[in-house]
């Protein structure tokens, strides 16, 4: 798939979207758009290394997203949040409010220089991440280990890279607070253990 970096309007993105839309009241979480597309063969894997993978498909959805939001204004609002994406006919009274808001991640992601972020930036970024995740929820009351990371991930010392990262998916997903099979205490312990294994 070629980007094209000059013309903004050249992600393939924006119309499946518009159309997924339209035809839905519901709203939306980002990862489930994300899987919709993909069953739809419309979010391929853009990359070779697996977190530039990742990336590259999120930064193309969430720049679709805020194309998107930008085209329909002012006649529609595309309320873009992780946990809740959908397309509102009426304009929310504090739009400018909402707009000021996300600023900062709009820009980000309407830039397309940062659509081939190199592996070290995207390392960079997930580092912010983490560390903002354990500032923003603290963390669990006891440290745990290598081992009882591994023992969370029922996984052994021989589990390469990427049985760890695939058992780390599958997870996350499983006990997400958002799924209804959620459950925030084993969530966390996921998402800790995680923060072990994948810098060791």
């Amino acid at each position: 798939m070629q980007i094209d970096s000059e013309n903004s309007l050249d992600n393939p993105l924006i119309w499946p979207l518009l159309t997924l839309l339209s035809a839905s009241q519901q709203s939306w979480k980002v990862h489930v758009l994300a899987s919709e597309l993909e069953i739809k063969g419309l979010l391929p894997d853009l990359d070779q290394d697996a977190n530039k993978a990742l990336f590259k498909r999120n930064f193309l959805l969430m720049n679709a997203l805020y194309q998107l939001q930008d085209m329909l204004l002012p006649d529609h609002w595309l309320q873009i949040q992780a946990m809740d994406i959908q397309l509102l006919a009426q304009l929310p009274s504090n739009i400018a409010i909402l707009l000021k808001q996300n600023d900062a991640l709009r820009n980000y992601y309407l830039d397309w220089s940062h659509f081939d972020t190199s592996a070290e930036g995207i390392e960079a970024l997930l580092n912010s991440f983490w560390g903002r995740y354990k500032h923003d929820l603290g963390k669990l009351e006891q440290i745990i280990d290598k081992t009882q990371a591994l023992q969370i991930f029922a996984l052994d010392e021989r589990a390469s890279n990427q049985d760890i990262r695939r058992q780390w998916r599958k997870l996350a997903l499983k006990w997400h607070p958002d799924r209804t099979s959620g459950n925030v205490v084993k969530f966390r312990q996921v998402c800790e253990a995680w923060q072990i294994l994948r810098v060791t």
